[in-house]
């Protein structure tokens, strides 16, 4: 008995070693990627920024979680999902409240009065607000002591009101194209950049969402789709995008800094509050650049993750429908639960995931080079 407990334990080093491995080689890719890049475009200044943010956001996070616990803002793991996601349950939560506003807050004041400082205040805005409204989602379902806040429709509802109003906004001010550009093919859309801009805010919000279902999924995601997103921003156009690559890189940091704290086991989860404010982030920035078609690359997980939740439940709809018994494609969704019910571990499908975005975003960026 004495043996398998120390094999046990021994086990439990050797994981969190492994994913403290993988989060230091993450973050030391992004830094030498980042060194490089700063070398190669003399202005571009991001590997201070993002070493910056990362600081603040874990100092920041790290003495958030007492807080949270004192009055009791704690994970509801929901009762349909995997069953051993049930030792979870406690786990501080909304620390989207913690790393957001750090990115915030550092683009506002690097970029304060300088030119384009508008497009770093119109997504402030709009990344603030899915914040709240994510917030105010984690806020009622702990007061229901349910994992369901607000409803679907009243989620979508704000949002789109929310997308719409930034639409208008960075549209009245010539801040937004009309057209999209894929590769170096450029297509004129004019004024449907309005539905197209409330659809890619709403799609990217929600697939961020539904991805942040692992310890340290969506984080560690989100930090390489940043940077990626910052690099490809700087390639196209490195003298008149230096507003939104160091936002990019600003967020990186953020998010970087919160996964060291929310990797397995987690120590504190980002709660809708952070997952739907990161999606608004990503959305706008890649609206704003021009990069839509970028970020469905670089964001494949994220999709991914999205469309295995639109397949589960149409197939299941459909095939009770004609059948009279509904049938799944997968056992859980979104698709990492799917992988877990295989009994995969944790860790590896989140390290499997992150190995998946890497190669995306390289693969977008040879695209470019």
């Amino acid at each position: 008995m004495e043996k398998s407990n120390k094999l046990l334990h021994y086990k439990k080093i050797s994981i969190f070693n492994n994913i403290n491995k993988q989060i230091f080689i993450l973050f030391g890719l992004v830094s030498i990627s980042l060194i490089s890049f700063d070398y190669y475009f003399k202005n571009s200044n991001l590997t201070f920024p993002f070493i910056i943010a990362t600081l603040v956001s874990s100092i920041i996070t790290f003495i958030g979680i007492p807080k949270l616990k004192k009055i009791k803002i704690k994970q509801i793991i929901r009762e349909e999902g995997p069953r051993n996601h049930i030792l979870k349950q406690g786990t501080p939560t909304m620390g989207g409240i913690f790393f957001v506003p750090i990115g915030i807050i550092i683009s506002n004041i690097l970029y304060f009065n300088k030119d384009n400082y508008k497009i770093i205040l119109a997504l402030s805005v709009v990344i603030l607000s899915f914040m709240f409204i994510g917030f105010l989602d984690d806020f009622l379902s702990l007061k229901k002591q349910l994992n369901t806040g607000l409803t679907s429709k009243q989620k979508i509802i704000l949002q789109s009101f929310v997308s719409l109003i930034f639409i208008i906004i960075c549209a009245s001010n010539n801040l937004i194209p009309q057209s999209i550009q894929i590769l170096n093919k450029v297509i004129h859309i004019g004024n449907l950049i309005y539905p197209l801009g409330i659809f890619v805010l709403l799609a990217e919000s929600n697939s961020t969402n539904l991805t942040d279902g692992l310890d340290g999924l969506l984080s560690g995601c989100s930090v390489l789709i940043f940077t990626g997103m910052a690099i490809t921003i700087l390639i196209e156009n490195p003298n008149n995008n230096l507003t939104l690559a160091p936002l990019c890189i600003v967020m990186a940091g953020s998010c970087m800094g919160f996964l060291f704290l929310n990797k397995y086991p987690a120590k504190i989860f980002m709660g809708d509050s952070g997952s739907l404010a990161i999606g608004a982030s990503l959305g706008g920035i890649a609206l704003l650049s021009n990069n839509l078609w970028s970020l469905l690359i670089m964001g494949g997980i994220l999709a991914t993750e999205s469309i295995s939740v639109i397949l589960q439940v149409s197939i299941f709809k459909i095939s009770r429908r004609l059948k009279g018994k509904g049938y799944k494609l997968f056992l859980m969704t979104p698709l990492h639960h799917h992988f877990e019910l295989k009994g995969n571990n944790e860790i590896l499908i989140v390290g499997s995931f992150w190995l998946v975005t890497l190669l995306l975003v390289t693969l977008n960026l040879i695209f470019y080079i």
